[in-house]
């Protein structure tokens, strides 16, 4: 079964490659704009420390932010899924670029992340893609991530996150916020992944996407294949912006609902949710 197929999606995106009005704000690594699937792309910088273009391309936040925009926006017919090229990309880059030995998965501070997400925002994202984990936490830097998320709620702009990949039982500033979607990674048949990070908000208003063996573009106009939460969030955040696109009057709270819906029953499970051929969207 292919994730698009996983997820039931194919129909939407049938029905709309998404409108330039709807504009994902991409909170990751920068992008390689130039990719040639990048061609007729919305794509637009959100000022911050970093480029949104990449400045190199074998470093691992270049890599990082490429694939995951290529889940949202690359052209039609790329190896990438390529969900909602027609929608706009505001690219805030918060991960450090410079390729080194052993460079890790980029992470970021909870107050870099709160800017961040306040200043795509400002730029006018009407949905967050937020495939990042937080490091180094400190009480001030999670009051002002919560005081952003805040914010994106009372804005009507939704949030789509990642959990995480770590294989650990508990929340996050990010994962327990009620306006949140936090999203773990499912297999083929529609299983959590082993590292998938669980917990009782994950589980009470979470989702799981594929995040499993997803080929996506590369920084070196090669695919490339990865997995986890990262890669599971672009799906979600892809087909909300979708479902905005063809009812763009609808408010954040039932574009949300619409998403969420086939799951609104009380959950008493860690395990969230993930979509399966037989449960609509809309």
């Amino acid at each position: 079964m292919s994730p698009l197929d996983l997820v039931n999606i194919t129909p939407l995106m049938e029905l709309t490659s998404g409108t330039s009005e709807v504009a994902i704000g991409m909170v990751d690594g920068p992008v390689a704009v130039n990719h040639p699937d990048f061609a007729s792309a919305n794509i637009r910088e959100v000022p911050g420390k970093s480029r949104a273009a990449c400045s190199q391309m074998a470093s691992v936040a270049c890599k990082h932010g490429t694939f995951v925009a290529s889940i949202l926006i690359a052209r039609r017919g790329s190896p990438a899924p390529a969900i909602c090229p027609g929608c706009t990309l505001l690219v805030r880059p918060i991960f450090a670029e410079p390729a080194g030995a052993g460079e890790q998965i980029p992470n970021t501070t909870p107050e870099e992340l709160a800017t961040a997400l306040i200043e795509s925002i400002g730029a006018g994202a009407r949905v967050l893609n937020l495939s990042a984990t937080l490091a180094q936490p400190s009480p001030n830097g999670q009051r002002e991530l919560e005081v952003a998320l805040d914010y994106a709620a009372r804005r009507g702009v939704i949030v789509v996150a990642a959990a995480g990949n770590q294989g650990s039982i508990g929340s996050t500033p990010i994962t327990r916020h009620p306006w949140v979607i936090p999203e773990i990674a499912c297999d083929r048949e529609g299983r959590p992944i082993g590292q998938s990070n669980l917990g009782n908000s994950i589980g009470r208003h979470g989702l799981s996407a594929p995040g499993d063996q997803i080929t996506g573009l590369g920084a070196k106009n090669q695919p490339v294949t990865l997995g986890g939460a990262s890669a599971a969030v672009p799906f979600v955040t892809g087909a909300t912006a979708l479902l905005w696109s063809v009812f763009p009057a609808a408010t954040a709270t039932e574009v949300k609902s619409a998403v969420m819906r086939a799951f609104a029953a009380r959950r008493g499970t860690v395990v969230p949710p993930c979509w399966t051929p037989g449960r609509r969207m809309a």
